[in-house]
């Protein structure tokens, strides 16, 4: 008897899928999102406290973050990119900082590690121009080396970054219907 009861909750619990799913908790108001073009508040000429005397610059990297932006939400497949006249979401974000940092150094202080840090805001509205979502603390990052078996070069390191910007960006925007 006790066998029975045994197998067929089991069973049971198979058919529920135990509650598992891979779809967002966003309302079904929100189906579809336009990304505007991010726009670039990074102030070259402004010193800064740190090692580097002043900001680095990266061409293009607003339009970088938002076309990985629109292929992040491709591949999460939850929302759907549209254009700003249909969309039910519109996300406007801007890149505030880029910092390349020295993490690692030889022994001849030849500089072996560097860590990549894109900062980001990000402003998500709804078709009525209410603010669903405002957040000035985005950051993604990426580390490379440059020697060895895990040697990476820049590019590939700011890709890996942006990838990793727009992951935390899907997150915010998904998190906030939890």
């Amino acid at each position: 008897m006790k066998k029975i009861f045994c197998w067929v909750i089991g069973y049971v619990l198979f058919l529920s899928g135990c509650g598992y799913t891979t779809r967002a908790f966003i309302s079904k108001n929100y189906r579809t999102i336009y990304i505007a073009p991010f726009e670039n508040k990074i102030d070259i000429a402004k010193e800064t406290e740190s090692i580097q005397r002043y900001k680095l610059y990266q061409p293009l990297l607003e339009r970088d973050i938002q076309e990985t932006v629109i292929n992040r939400i491709n591949l999460d497949g939850n929302l759907k990119i549209s254009d700003e006249d249909n969309a039910d979401l519109i996300l406007k974000g801007a890149v505030l900082d880029f910092r390349r940092d020295a993490l690692r150094y030889l022994e001849n202080d030849e500089v072996e590690e560097y860590r990549i840090t894109i900062t980001a805001s990000i402003q998500l509205e709804d078709k009525n121009k209410n603010i669903l979502i405002k957040s000035t603390d985005i950051i993604g990052d990426a580390t490379y080396f440059l020697s060895g078996p895990n040697a990476k070069n820049e590019p590939l390191a700011i890709r890996d970054a942006l990838d990793d910007l727009a992951r935390r960006i899907l997150e915010r925007i998904i998190e906030n219907y939890q």
